[in-house]
Protein backbone atom coordinates (compact mmCIF):
# COMPACT_ATOMS: atom_id res chain seq x y z
CA UNK A 1 0.00 0.00 0.00
CA UNK A 2 2.81 2.30 1.06
CA UNK A 3 4.05 1.61 -2.78
CA UNK A 4 1.64 2.92 -4.00
CA UNK A 5 0.89 6.06 -2.32
CA UNK A 6 4.82 6.94 -3.57
CA UNK A 7 3.60 6.32 -7.07
CA UNK A 8 0.31 8.26 -7.00
CA UNK A 9 2.59 11.39 -5.36
CA UNK A 10 5.79 11.01 -7.78
CA UNK A 11 2.84 10.80 -10.64
CA UNK A 12 1.13 14.24 -9.34
CA UNK A 13 4.25 15.89 -9.09
CA UNK A 14 5.59 14.88 -12.20
CA UNK A 15 2.40 15.65 -13.77
CA UNK A 16 2.23 19.18 -11.82
CA UNK A 17 5.59 19.72 -12.90
CA UNK A 18 4.62 19.13 -16.80
CA UNK A 19 0.99 20.94 -16.58
CA UNK A 20 3.67 24.12 -15.19
CA UNK A 21 5.78 23.85 -17.98
CA UNK A 22 3.58 23.40 -20.60
CA UNK A 23 1.57 26.17 -19.08
CA UNK A 24 4.91 28.66 -18.59
CA UNK A 25 5.95 28.06 -22.78
CA UNK A 26 2.15 29.11 -23.43
CA UNK A 27 0.31 25.59 -24.69
CA UNK A 28 -3.42 25.63 -24.99
CA UNK A 29 -5.12 24.52 -21.65
CA UNK A 30 -6.16 21.29 -23.36
CA UNK A 31 -2.49 20.34 -24.23
CA UNK A 32 -1.74 21.62 -20.64
CA UNK A 33 -4.36 18.95 -18.64
CA UNK A 34 -3.40 16.40 -21.52
CA UNK A 35 0.22 16.14 -20.29
CA UNK A 36 -0.64 15.60 -16.52
CA UNK A 37 -3.49 13.18 -17.40
CA UNK A 38 -0.28 10.86 -19.51
CA UNK A 39 1.67 11.46 -16.10
CA UNK A 40 -1.45 10.15 -13.97
CA UNK A 41 -1.23 7.35 -16.35
CA UNK A 42 1.87 6.48 -16.01
CA UNK A 43 1.34 6.44 -12.59
CA UNK A 44 -1.51 4.35 -12.54
CA UNK A 45 0.60 1.71 -14.32
CA UNK A 46 3.19 1.58 -12.41
CA UNK A 47 0.72 1.29 -9.13
CA UNK A 48 -0.90 -1.86 -11.17
CA UNK A 49 2.58 -3.52 -11.19
CA UNK A 50 2.08 -3.72 -7.34
CA UNK A 51 -1.45 -5.67 -7.35
CA UNK A 52 -1.67 -8.89 -6.60
CA UNK A 53 -1.31 -11.20 -9.48
CA UNK A 54 -5.16 -12.57 -11.11
CA UNK A 55 -5.55 -16.43 -10.61
CA UNK A 56 -4.71 -18.08 -14.42
CA UNK A 57 -7.87 -18.65 -16.30
CA UNK A 58 -8.99 -19.82 -19.99
CA UNK A 59 -11.67 -20.97 -22.12
CA UNK A 60 -14.93 -19.28 -22.19
CA UNK A 61 -14.09 -17.08 -19.20
CA UNK A 62 -10.86 -15.57 -20.94
CA UNK A 63 -12.48 -14.80 -24.08
CA UNK A 64 -15.35 -13.09 -22.16
CA UNK A 65 -12.58 -11.58 -20.14
CA UNK A 66 -10.90 -10.00 -22.86
CA UNK A 67 -14.73 -8.58 -24.57
CA UNK A 68 -15.64 -6.86 -21.78
CA UNK A 69 -11.93 -5.08 -21.65
CA UNK A 70 -12.51 -4.32 -25.25
CA UNK A 71 -15.85 -3.11 -24.60
CA UNK A 72 -14.99 -0.93 -22.03
CA UNK A 73 -11.97 0.66 -23.50
CA UNK A 74 -14.38 1.44 -26.88
CA UNK A 75 -16.67 3.00 -24.87
CA UNK A 76 -13.99 5.05 -22.75
CA UNK A 77 -12.42 6.15 -26.05
CA UNK A 78 -15.69 6.95 -27.96
CA UNK A 79 -17.21 9.26 -24.96
CA UNK A 80 -14.14 10.42 -24.98
CA UNK A 81 -13.98 11.43 -28.58
CA UNK A 82 -17.68 12.56 -28.88
CA UNK A 83 -16.38 15.41 -26.28
CA UNK A 84 -14.23 16.62 -28.55
CA UNK A 85 -15.29 19.37 -31.69
CA UNK A 86 -15.43 17.52 -34.73
CA UNK A 87 -13.61 18.87 -37.74
CA UNK A 88 -14.69 18.65 -41.37
CA UNK A 89 -11.43 19.94 -42.89
CA UNK A 90 -13.73 21.03 -46.31
CA UNK A 91 -16.35 22.90 -43.93
CA UNK A 92 -13.37 24.64 -42.03
CA UNK A 93 -11.70 25.72 -45.36
CA UNK A 94 -15.01 26.83 -46.16
CA UNK A 95 -15.01 29.21 -43.10
CA UNK A 96 -11.55 30.26 -43.06
CA UNK A 97 -12.72 31.49 -46.45
CA UNK A 98 -15.70 33.46 -45.35
CA UNK A 99 -13.43 35.40 -42.62
CA UNK A 100 -10.56 36.18 -45.25
CA UNK A 101 -12.89 37.06 -47.97
CA UNK A 102 -14.01 40.14 -46.19
CA UNK A 103 -10.20 41.35 -45.37
CA UNK A 104 -9.62 40.57 -48.71
CA UNK A 105 -12.25 42.80 -50.25
CA UNK A 106 -11.31 45.58 -47.46
CA UNK A 107 -7.43 45.40 -48.79
CA UNK A 108 -8.91 45.55 -52.60
CA UNK A 109 -11.13 48.50 -51.79
CA UNK A 110 -8.72 50.18 -50.16
CA UNK A 111 -6.31 50.01 -53.26
CA UNK A 112 -9.44 51.03 -55.37
CA UNK A 113 -10.09 54.20 -53.11
CA UNK A 114 -6.59 54.96 -53.59
CA UNK A 115 -6.75 54.96 -57.42
CA UNK A 116 -9.68 56.66 -57.20
CA UNK A 117 -8.04 59.27 -55.27
CA UNK A 118 -5.47 59.81 -57.75
CA UNK A 119 -8.39 59.52 -60.87
CA UNK A 120 -10.00 62.40 -58.85
CA UNK A 121 -6.82 64.75 -58.41
CA UNK A 122 -6.15 64.20 -62.73
CA UNK A 123 -9.66 64.94 -63.02
CA UNK A 124 -9.36 68.46 -60.94
CA UNK A 125 -6.23 68.83 -63.37
CA UNK A 126 -8.24 68.57 -66.52
CA UNK A 127 -10.79 70.76 -65.44
CA UNK A 128 -8.70 73.47 -64.44
CA UNK A 129 -6.67 73.34 -67.68
CA UNK A 130 -10.13 73.35 -69.63
CA UNK A 131 -11.32 76.11 -67.77
CA UNK A 132 -7.71 78.14 -68.19
CA UNK A 133 -8.12 77.69 -72.27
CA UNK A 134 -11.97 78.60 -72.23
CA UNK A 135 -10.86 81.83 -70.44
CA UNK A 136 -8.00 82.19 -73.16
CA UNK A 137 -10.21 81.16 -76.10
CA UNK A 138 -13.41 82.16 -75.71
CA UNK A 139 -13.84 85.26 -72.91
CA UNK A 140 -17.63 85.78 -74.29
CA UNK A 141 -18.55 81.82 -73.98
CA UNK A 142 -22.35 81.10 -72.95
CA UNK A 143 -22.43 80.56 -68.61
CA UNK A 144 -24.50 77.34 -69.30
CA UNK A 145 -21.12 76.26 -70.77
CA UNK A 146 -19.24 76.06 -67.63
CA UNK A 147 -17.30 73.19 -67.46
CA UNK A 148 -16.92 70.90 -63.71
CA UNK A 149 -20.50 70.27 -63.81
CA UNK A 150 -21.15 67.98 -60.99
CA UNK A 151 -23.89 65.45 -60.87
CA UNK A 152 -26.37 64.86 -57.95
CA UNK A 153 -24.86 62.27 -55.76
CA UNK A 154 -26.43 58.71 -55.62
CA UNK A 155 -27.97 57.57 -52.71
CA UNK A 156 -27.27 54.33 -51.05
CA UNK A 157 -29.92 52.03 -48.98
CA UNK A 158 -29.27 50.51 -45.84
CA UNK A 159 -29.38 46.85 -45.68
CA UNK A 160 -32.45 45.68 -44.44
CA UNK A 161 -33.10 43.89 -41.00
CA UNK A 162 -33.10 40.63 -42.64
CA UNK A 163 -29.70 40.85 -43.89
CA UNK A 164 -28.21 41.86 -40.83
CA UNK A 165 -29.90 39.14 -39.01
CA UNK A 166 -28.62 36.55 -41.69
CA UNK A 167 -25.38 37.97 -41.34
CA UNK A 168 -25.34 37.74 -38.13
CA UNK A 169 -26.99 34.19 -37.84
CA UNK A 170 -23.51 33.32 -40.52
CA UNK A 171 -21.20 34.81 -37.97
CA UNK A 172 -22.47 32.76 -35.48
CA UNK A 173 -22.11 29.69 -37.35
CA UNK A 174 -18.71 30.65 -38.78
CA UNK A 175 -17.48 31.87 -35.53
CA UNK A 176 -18.50 28.26 -33.88
CA UNK A 177 -20.34 30.37 -30.99
CA UNK A 178 -22.26 27.03 -30.46
CA UNK A 179 -19.25 25.47 -29.10
CA UNK A 180 -19.65 27.81 -25.24
CA UNK A 181 -23.35 28.75 -25.79
CA UNK A 182 -26.31 27.26 -25.74
CA UNK A 183 -28.96 28.88 -28.25
CA UNK A 184 -32.63 27.73 -29.39
CA UNK A 185 -31.87 24.19 -27.29
CA UNK A 186 -28.50 23.45 -29.74
CA UNK A 187 -25.23 23.87 -29.13
CA UNK A 188 -23.03 24.85 -25.59
CA UNK A 189 -20.38 22.74 -23.92
CA UNK A 190 -21.23 24.57 -20.81
CA UNK A 191 -17.95 26.45 -21.03
CA UNK A 192 -20.43 29.74 -21.28
CA UNK A 193 -23.87 30.90 -20.43
CA UNK A 194 -27.31 30.00 -22.33
CA UNK A 195 -28.26 33.38 -24.43
CA UNK A 196 -32.13 32.95 -25.45
CA UNK A 197 -32.85 35.60 -23.33
CA UNK A 198 -29.54 38.20 -23.53
CA UNK A 199 -31.44 40.45 -25.38
CA UNK A 200 -33.40 41.64 -22.25
CA UNK A 201 -30.30 41.49 -20.50
CA UNK A 202 -27.78 43.39 -22.56
CA UNK A 203 -27.88 46.16 -26.02
CA UNK A 204 -26.85 45.30 -29.11
CA UNK A 205 -23.33 47.78 -28.37
CA UNK A 206 -23.01 45.61 -25.02
CA UNK A 207 -23.08 42.37 -27.06
CA UNK A 208 -20.72 43.69 -29.39
CA UNK A 209 -18.21 45.64 -26.86
CA UNK A 210 -18.24 41.76 -24.90
CA UNK A 211 -17.63 40.34 -28.42
CA UNK A 212 -14.30 42.20 -28.61
CA UNK A 213 -13.10 42.53 -25.04
CA UNK A 214 -14.20 39.59 -23.41
CA UNK A 215 -13.36 40.56 -20.07
CA UNK A 216 -15.59 43.64 -19.87
CA UNK A 217 -18.36 41.48 -18.59
CA UNK A 218 -18.82 38.52 -16.42
CA UNK A 219 -22.03 36.08 -16.51
CA UNK A 220 -23.13 35.24 -13.08
CA UNK A 221 -22.02 31.74 -12.13
CA UNK A 222 -19.27 31.85 -14.72
CA UNK A 223 -16.91 33.58 -12.38
CA UNK A 224 -14.26 30.76 -13.11
CA UNK A 225 -14.89 30.66 -16.70
CA UNK A 226 -14.24 34.24 -16.65
CA UNK A 227 -10.97 33.98 -14.56
CA UNK A 228 -9.78 31.21 -16.95
CA UNK A 229 -10.26 33.34 -19.76
CA UNK A 230 -12.21 30.95 -21.13
CA UNK A 231 -14.18 33.26 -24.03
CA UNK A 232 -10.94 34.27 -26.76
CA UNK A 233 -9.37 37.70 -26.75
CA UNK A 234 -9.38 37.16 -30.32
CA UNK A 235 -12.80 38.31 -32.33
CA UNK A 236 -11.04 42.01 -32.95
CA UNK A 237 -8.25 40.47 -35.41
CA UNK A 238 -10.63 37.61 -37.03
CA UNK A 239 -14.52 39.37 -37.37
CA UNK A 240 -14.84 42.65 -39.56
CA UNK A 241 -16.59 46.15 -37.33
CA UNK A 242 -19.77 45.21 -39.62
CA UNK A 243 -19.77 41.52 -38.87
CA UNK A 244 -19.55 42.62 -34.82
CA UNK A 245 -22.11 44.51 -35.03
CA UNK A 246 -24.51 41.60 -37.09
CA UNK A 247 -23.76 39.15 -34.49
CA UNK A 248 -24.63 41.42 -31.70
CA UNK A 249 -27.19 42.65 -33.50
CA UNK A 250 -28.70 39.31 -34.12
CA UNK A 251 -28.32 38.33 -30.37
CA UNK A 252 -29.99 41.02 -29.15
CA UNK A 253 -33.17 40.04 -30.65
CA UNK A 254 -33.45 36.92 -28.51
CA UNK A 255 -35.84 38.03 -25.48
CA UNK A 256 -36.78 34.58 -24.37
CA UNK A 257 -37.75 35.20 -20.39
CA UNK A 258 -39.09 32.04 -20.04
CA UNK A 259 -34.62 30.99 -20.10
CA UNK A 260 -32.90 31.88 -17.90
CA UNK A 261 -30.07 33.35 -18.85
CA UNK A 262 -27.32 34.55 -16.18
CA UNK A 263 -27.35 37.95 -15.31
CA UNK A 264 -23.65 40.24 -17.20
CA UNK A 265 -22.02 42.34 -14.62
CA UNK A 266 -20.26 45.06 -15.94
CA UNK A 267 -16.23 44.21 -14.99
CA UNK A 268 -15.03 47.49 -16.75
Amino acid sequence: MGNIIKKLVVGVVVGGILFGATNALGFPFVFQALFFGYAMLGAVVFMILDFPTLKPFGGVKAVGALLVFYAILSVVYIAGASMWPQYDPEDEKGKIEKILKPKREHYEAGKVEVLMQRAKALDEKAKELTARLQALGAATAPADQKAGGESAPTATTAAASGDVAKLGEEQWQLQECYNCHKLNGEGGKKRGPELDNIGNLLSAAEIARKILDPKSYKAEGFEQEYEKGKMPDKYKDLMEPKDVDALATWLAGYKNASVNTPKPIKMK
